[in-house]
């Protein structure tokens, strides 16, 4: 962890003037290249706060690069993001602050192996919000609850399942108080037993009112919890509609033989 990022980013400094009408994600004309690959085209976005937003699309189609762009784990190449109206910084502090308010979840659960579970949670707020170790320790706690593995506080991340490991991650991000949440394909490293966990405490989250962009393949809970599925093909949201719409009455051929090589499985 760098200087930059141990900074201390409170909420209040990384909403700034944001204000409470901007939507919660804001995405316009961003552009983004690998190299000769053009793998985000002109992607124009907006998410209110409270929205669960489901990203789907086949494999290579800009899905985890378009999740990656919102905090910036990808930088794009042109184009502007905001977060809460605040436009997101290019680096150093600035951007420390904005992602603290951002948490994301990824497929690998990156849990700290030589800290226990409870000490995973803690950490962040800690070193980022200055948060004290008692307090830090209590909300870990009703954290680590609220997924379902209190009893799992002081084992270590190998001693617990797949699932119960990404919960940990889940519990980890929710730690910063954070006002977006980003997976991005957070049960495709997953055993099929343990993925129904693992879906069950983001649909509360859901219901919970958290912003929400998820990547991922789980049919199911796109149906259940999202209020909106974008579509992607080839670097370009080719739909974006409520999901009963997408699932029934898909308009490109795109999404039609997408969901037919899904659906048949």
């Amino acid at each position: 962890m760098t200087d930059d990022a141990a900074a201390p980013a409170s909420s209040a400094d990384a909403s700034t003037g944001g204000t409470s009408s901007a939507p919660m994600i804001s995405m316009r004309n961003v552009d983004k290249h690998f190299g000769e690959l053009h793998v985000l085209r002109d992607i124009n976005l907006e998410v209110p706060r409270g929205q669960v937003v489901i990203v789907l699309g086949p494999s290579g189609s800009g899905k985890s690069t378009l999740c990656r762009t919102i905090n910036r784990l990808e930088p794009i190449d042109s184009g502007a993001i905001a977060i809460d109206g605040v436009p997101l910084p290019a680096e150093g502090r600035a951007l420390a602050a904005l992602r603290a308010d951002v948490g994301m979840v990824f497929q690998s659960f990156n849990l700290f192996a030589h800290k226990t579970i409870l000490e995973n949670v803690m950490l962040a707020p800690m070193k980022v919000r200055r948060t004290k170790k008692d307090a830090a320790r209590k909300h870990a706690m009703e954290l680590l609850d609220r997924v379902g593995i209190g009893n799992q506080a002081d084992k270590y991340p190998a001693q617990l399942s797949g699932g119960q490991q990404q919960r940990v991650a889940i519990a980890r991000a929710l730690a910063m108080n954070p006002k977006v949440m980003l997976f991005d394909e957070p049960t495709s490293a997953l055993d099929p037993e343990m993925v129904q966990e693992v879906l069950d405490v983001m649909v509360s989250l859901a219901k919970e009112g958290m912003t929400m962009v998820v990547v991922t393949h789980e049919m199911g809970f796109a149906r259940r919890a999202g209020d909106r599925v974008l579509f992607m093909a080839d670097g370009l949201v080719v739909e974006d509609s409520e999901p009963e719409a997408f699932f029934t009455a898909p308009e490109s051929d795109r999404a039609k033989d997408f969901l037919g090589k899904i659906l048949s499985h």
